[in-house]
Parts: structure tokens; sequence; C-alpha cells
């Protein structure tokens, strides 16, 4: 099994890839694999509404989110951390997490996949930033993974966050969840299958005339 492991800081080595380190350690001594993609030092434009990934099965700009794709179709869990800014998410993980969703919608069967999120503040915002984060997951039919704290770790740098034992803490515990999750989604996807998902409805309330 695989974890996809997508870090929204600019800081390669800050709070957010600290906490995310915490979690990578738990799965990798539960023989969960790992890979990690860098997308807050890289130049992420936003989604722009074309629907060129309706026709063409990828985004139309061809960056970090096509290369992203393939791995997230491939991968049996994503876990994406984020820093806090403005009580929110950074903005080029944002953009990330909205083109690549989109982009994939009829090509990645995200059904069963687990997500999970990691945030990172100096004090506060974290429980926004998490909500935003949780949403693309509840849209895509994917369980969330919980801990025994909200998912966040605190310090202005990674040393700061050696302090923050409990923060520690709920991240190896997120890592424990995890694992339980994959492996029981793993088993029962065996032996019964994926839930059917309907897709056939789609309300509007536009009229003609």
């Amino acid at each position: 099994m695989k974890v996809l492991v997508i870090n929204g800081s600019p800081h390669l080595n800050g709070c957010t890839d600290r906490g995310l380190k915490e979690v990578e350690k738990t799965l990798l001594a539960h023989n969960i694999e790992v890979e990690r993609i860098n997308v807050g030092n890289k130049d992420v434009r936003g989604c722009i509404g074309c629907n060129f990934c309706r026709e063409h099965g990828r985004c139309v700009f061809n960056d970090i989110v096509n290369e992203s794709a393939p791995k997230f179709a491939e991968a049996d869990g994503l876990l994406v951390g984020s820093p806090v800014y403005y009580a929110g998410c950074n903005g080029q993980l944002l953009a990330f997490l909205d083109r690549l969703f989109y982009s994939t919608s009829g090509v990645v069967d995200k059904t069963m996949k687990v997500g999970a999120a990691v945030i990172s503040s100096r004090r506060a915002g974290s429980t926004s930033a998490f909500d935003e984060i949780n949403k693309y997951f509840t849209i895509s039919s994917m369980p969330i993974v919980s801990s025994t704290y909200w998912n966040e770790v605190h310090g202005f740098t990674a040393a700061d966050v050696e302090d923050d034992l409990e923060g520690l803490q709920t991240m190896r515990n997120l890592g424990k969840n995890m694992v339980f999750m994959l492996k029981a989604i793993s088993m029962a996807r065996e032996a019964q299958g994926l839930p059917e998902q309907e897709r056939g409805t789609f309300t509007n309330f536009h009229t003609e005339g």
C-alpha cells in the first residue's frame, strides 16, 4: 500500500515538513510506502474553468498537477500538509488541489482512498485551514483520517515543533489510524468490492425560457 504526501509549504524543512515526517515515520514503520511531492515552492496557477480536462483527461496547464495525477491514481491514501496563512492554507497548495481533484474527475477513482490533513501554525487559524483540505476529501468519497486532537503542530520553526510534544503525538496517532484505515479498506475491498456510487443526478435550478 502507498500514501502520496503533499507538502504545501514553501519551506521544505519547516514546521509543516516536521509534522508530515512524524506521520511518514509511522507509516513506514508499518510497511506503508510513502512518496513526497513538494508543492509550496512551485509556480502553480489556479483553475480557469476551461474544462479542457473533461475532453483530454488532464489539465490544460502541463505542470506539477499533471505530473502528480498518475501518482494520485496509484496511491491508496493522500496526506496533505499546509502552513497557515491568514487562517487558511497556502495559495499554491489550494490551486494545486483544485486542479488535481477537478482534472482527475472521471479519470481517477477516488472512492475509499483515505485522506488526511496536517496543519502547522505559529498560534491560530489551524482549524479553518484543516477544514479547507478536508472538503476535497468529502466531495470525493474519501474517508478522512482523524487523530486524538485536530491534526496540527505548532511553532515558528521546525525546532519549535520538536517542543510541541502533544502535536507530535497527534501526528503519530494520525499515522497509526491511517495504517488501520488503509488495511481495513483493503480487506473490505477484497471481500466485497467498493461501494457503488450513484452519479446520474445533477441538480441545478436554471429553467429555460
